[in-house]
């Protein structure tokens, strides 16, 4: 755990700490499977995939920024709380800053998503004003989807169909059946991390009312999500190539299955701060997954 005393950060180092380092694979991971998938389509563009990575990163950021903020307004943040350092909780940031850095954030995704959409049309408009409002969403708002249950959907939905179906989408302006099965396992790993992240948080979630997936679920309901979450990510390619959707190659995600198992046994035996390491290599996991799959997807080409 990183000091908390400000005196013995720097100001750089506070905000990449607000930053969140270790949730940034899930930006990544799904913008190099949605590249890939243009790659093998033979429209690969290196502008707007670089744009949708941006894009995706910001986002990314922008969340973690929001949930500082918000959770620490709804008394949510205690210092009982087990998880990684939060900047405005510690006192380490004031939760004006944090707020105007969550907005500053969110605005140069909004210009990340104007280039994209002079790019490849009006859809992108859509896309990128919906991200933006699940992500403040996420935490604030009038009906918090993180405290009602609903944030593993939202997760699954933007940081897996949208974000791969996205990244193509702005490079080929079509779709097509196998971005959708490429996306599917994605968003399942990447839903995952979040799941590792609730279920760390059941005791300090509950007492504050934040009324997550598991906390609804209880510790043995989120610990079999996790299970089913993983399983069905590997279960996915695989129900793919069987449709004719994903290429053989597409297969070689399978390397990373015995890291899977590994976890699935941890986050069986994990609890509290023990779980602090889980969530860090699911998201790890996830990235591996997904270049793995992207790699596959260029080899089949």
């Amino acid at each position: 755990m990183p000091p908390t005393d400000p005196k013995t950060l720097s100001t750089l180092r506070i905000w990449l700490l607000a930053s969140r380092p270790r949730t940034l694979p899930a930006a990544v991971a799904p913008v190099a499977v949605g590249a890939a998938l243009a790659f093998a389509a033979g429209q690969f563009r290196l502008g707007p995939a670089a744009a949708a990575l941006l894009g995706a990163l910001l986002l990314q950021v922008g969340v973690n920024l929001a949930n500082d903020y918000f959770d620490f307004r709804a008394g949510i943040d205690t210092p009982d709380r087990l998880g990684p350092l939060r900047v405005t909780q510690s006192g380490l940031l004031a939760p004006e800053a944090v707020k105007r850095g969550m907005m500053a954030t969110f605005a140069l995704a909004g210009g990340v998503c104007l280039y994209l959409v002079a790019v490849a049309g009006w859809p992108v408009l859509l896309i990128g004003v919906l991200a933006i409002l699940s992500a403040l969403s996420y935490s604030g708002g009038p009906y918090p989807l993180a405290s009602h249950g609903l944030a593993d959907f939202f997760v699954f939905l933007f940081f897996g169909l949208v974000a791969v179906a996205g990244t193509f989408y702005v490079q080929t302006l079509a779709l097509n059946a196998r971005v959708f099965w490429a996306a599917i396992p994605v968003g399942l790993l990447i839903t995952a991390i979040l799941v590792v992240n609730n279920l760390r948080d059941i005791a300090t979630d509950a007492r504050s009312g934040k009324r997550t997936l598991a906390v609804r679920l209880g510790p043995r309901g989120a610990r079999l999500q996790y299970a089913l979450l993983v399983s069905a990510a590997y279960a996915a390619p695989a129900a793919g190539w069987l449709a004719g959707a994903t290429p053989f190659w597409g297969l070689l995600c399978f390397l990373s299955f015995p890291r899977a198992l590994q976890l699935i046994r941890r986050i069986a035996e994990a609890r509290g701060a023990a779980l602090n390491p889980v969530l860090g290599a699911t998201a790890n996991l996830a990235l591996g997954f997904s270049l793995l799959l992207a790699l596959g997807l260029i080899l089949a080409a």
